[in-house]
C-alpha cells in the first residue's frame, strides 16, 4: 500500500501582466545604460509613442516619467542597498536585472506605492521582460528591501559622518563621492550648504521659458498657460516657470520659435554680457559655442534690439542645424556657421561682444541630467581643460580692444571655472581684465565676492551656472 500523499496538481501557466507604464520606464533605463543616452532626449520619444498608441494618459506619463529620473538621481544609493540584499558582487548582476530591481527600489524607497504593490508590479515587469527565473531572485531581492524604509536603510549602509563625511554624504545623497567632494570644494562652507545643495539636485526642476524679445512677452505666457499653471521667474525679466506638468510645446509661442525653453541661469549669463557698457561700436556680437541655440536664441534678439548682427557659431553640424531652428524668425541681421572655435574662420578683433559657453562636465546641471553624475569620472575634468582654455583664448583674440567676453559653463567644478580663466589671462598673447558680473545680475542675491559669479540650484533655483567677464585691454 502506498502511504505517499498526494502530488498537489501544478499551478497552471499565468502569463505576465503587461504594465505598460513600467515596460517604458524599463526601456527608457536600457537606452540610458546601452548606449549612454540621456532621458531627458530618450524619454519624450517614448512618451509620445505610448500615448499616440493610446495605452497613456496624463496620470500614466507623470508616472513613468517619475520613475525613470526617480530611477537615476538615486541610481547610487540603491546600488549601495542593493548590493546588500544579493549574494554576489553587483557587477555580477546583469544589467536588466539591475535596472528591474533599481526601478522596484525607487518603488519602495522613493515613492508612496505600498510595498505589496511595488514588489508584484517590479515582479510582473521581471516575468515580462527578463522571464521567470530571473523574476524569482527580483522577489526575493525586494522583498529583502522591504524590511526597512530609506531612512533605516541609510542608516544601515552609510558610515557615520563624523568617520566619513564624504561618503555620508555619497551614500546619503547619491553623488559620487569624488562630485560630492569637488562641490563642496566650490561651494565652501560647512555640512549644511553642501547638504542643501546635493538636496537642490535631487529635486525635480521647474520648467523655466523664456519670451525671446520683440517676439513674445511673459505677460502672453503667462496668459496663454494660465494663472494656476505659470509664475513670472524669479530673476529674469524675461523667465516664466511653470507649474510642475505643464507642456511647454502646447503653448502657441513656443510652438512657433518666438519663445522656448530655458533655465533661468542661462537667461541671466546672456542678459549680463548684454548689459555690460561699450565705449564705441556696438555692432557685432558672437556667440562661439552657440548649440543647441538657446542663448543663441535670446543673444540674437537681444541684438535685434541695437541694431547689431549676430554670428552663431557651433563645431557640430548638427547642433548648428539646432541653432539654425532655434535662430528662425530672429527680427535682426543673424547668421548661423558650422566652425571650431579653436581654428575660427573670422579675423581677429571684429566683434565687440563675444559669448563662449564651453563644453564642461555638465555638473551643474544634475537636476536635469541625473544620468551624467554617475558616467562622468574625474579624469573628465582634466579632459575638458584644454579645449575650455582654448576657446577662451581665441574668444579674446576675436574681440576687439575695449569689447567683452563672457566666459560660461554649466559647472562650478573649480577646474573648469576661475581656474580657466586664471591661467589663460596668465598666459602672454591678448591681454584682459576682468569686469566685475554681479552688477549686471541685478536683484540676484548671493553672488559672492566677485568679480565672478557662481549660481547655485539651492540658492538660486537655477543651474550651477558660472560666468566670468573680461574685458579685452590690448
Amino acid at each position: 500500500m502506498n502511504d505517499r500523499p498526494a502530488r498537489r496538481p501544478a499551478k497552471p501557466y499565468r502569463r505576465p501582466k503587461k504594465d505598460p507604464v513600467r515596460i517604458l520606464a524599463f526601456e527608457a533605463l536600457r537606452a540610458v545604460d546601452e548606449r549612454d543616452a540621456y532621458a531627458n532626449l530618450v524619454l519624450p520619444p517614448l512618451l509620445r509613442k505610448a500615448r499616440e498608441k493610446g495605452d497613456f494618459d496624463a496620470r500614466d506619463a507623470a508616472l513613468a516619467t517619475e520613475l525613470v529620473y526617480g530611477t537615476l538621481r538615486r541610481q547610487g544609493t540603491y546600488d549601495t542597498i542593493i548590493a546588500s540584499c544579493v549574494d554576489r558582487p553587483l557587477r555580477e548582476v546583469d544589467p536588466p536585472v539591475l535596472d528591474v530591481l533599481s526601478l522596484g527600489a525607487h518603488q519602495l524607497l522613493g515613492t508612496r506605492i505600498p510595498p505589496h504593490a511595488a514588489v508584484s508590479a517590479s515582479v510582473e515587469l521581471a516575468r515580462v521582460v527578463l522571464g521567470d527565473g530571473r523574476a524569482k531572485f527580483v522577489n526575493a531581492v525586494l522583498r529583502k528591501i522591504t524590511a526597512h524604509d530609506l531612512e533605516g536603510w541609510l542608516e544601515k549602509v552609510a558610515p557615520p559622518y563624523e568617520d566619513d563625511p564624504e561618503e555620508h554624504l555619497a551614500v546619503v545623497h547619491a553623488h559620487p563621492r569624488w562630485v560630492v567632494s569637488a562641490l563642496w570644494d566650490a561651494l565652501g562652507g560647512g555640512r549644511a550648504g553642501i547638504e542643501d545643495l546635493l538636496e537642490a539636485d535631487n529635486e525635480r526642476p521647474e520648467v523655466t521659458l523664456v519670451a525671446r524679445p520683440g517676439r513674445s512677452t511673459t505677460d502672453e505666457l503667462l496668459a496663454a498657460a494660465g494663472e494656476e499653471s505659470a509664475l513670472p521667474g524669479r530673476w529674469s525679466p524675461y523667465a516664466v516657470r511653470l507649474a510642475e506638468g505643464g507642456e511647454p510645446g502646447a503653448l502657441e509661442a513656443v510652438a512657433e520659435g518666438r519663445a522656448g525653453v530655458q533655465d533661468e541661469g542661462s537667461q541671466l549669463v546672456a542678459l549680463a554680457l548684454a548689459s555690460v557698457p561699450l565705449e564705441g561700436p556696438d555692432a557685432r556680437w558672437l556667440d562661439g559655442c552657440a548649440g543647441p541655440g538657446g542663448k543663441a536664441a535670446l543673444l540674437g534678439a537681444l541684438a535685434a534690439e541695437r541694431g547689431a548682427a549676430l554670428l552663431a557659431s557651433e563645431k557640430q553640424p548638427h547642433r548648428a542645424r539646432l541653432v539654425g531652428r532655434a535662430l528662425a524668425g530672429n527680427p535682426g541681421p543673424y547668421q548661423v556657421i558650422a566652425a571650431d572655435g579653436t581654428r575660427p574662420p573670422w579675423r581677429e578683433g571684429v566683434f565687440d561682444r563675444v559669448l563662449v559657453d564651453v563644453p564642461c562636465t555638465g555638473l551643474g546641471a544634475l537636476r536635469r541630467r541625473p544620468e551624467a553624475r554617475w558616467r562622468r569620472r574625474p579624469e573628465d575634468v582634466a579632459g575638458f581643460a584644454p579645449l575650455q582654455r582654448d576657446l577662451l583664448r581665441e574668444a579674446l583674440r576675436a574681440v576687439r580692444v575695449g569689447g567683452v567676453v563672457g566666459y560660461a559653463t554649466c559647472s562650478p567644478h573649480p577646474a573648469e571655472t576661475k581656474a580657466v580663466v586664471d591661467d589663460v589671462l596668465k598666459r602672454e598673447g591678448v591681454s584682459a581684465e576682468w569686469i566685475d558680473a554681479r552688477p549686471y545680475m541685478q536683484g540676484v542675491p548671493a553672488l559672492g565676492e566677485g568679480p565672478d559669479v557662481q549660481l547655485w540650484p539651492h540658492l538660486h533655483g537655477t543651474d550651477a551656472m558660472y560666468l566670468a567677464l573680461l574685458r579685452r585691454t590690448a
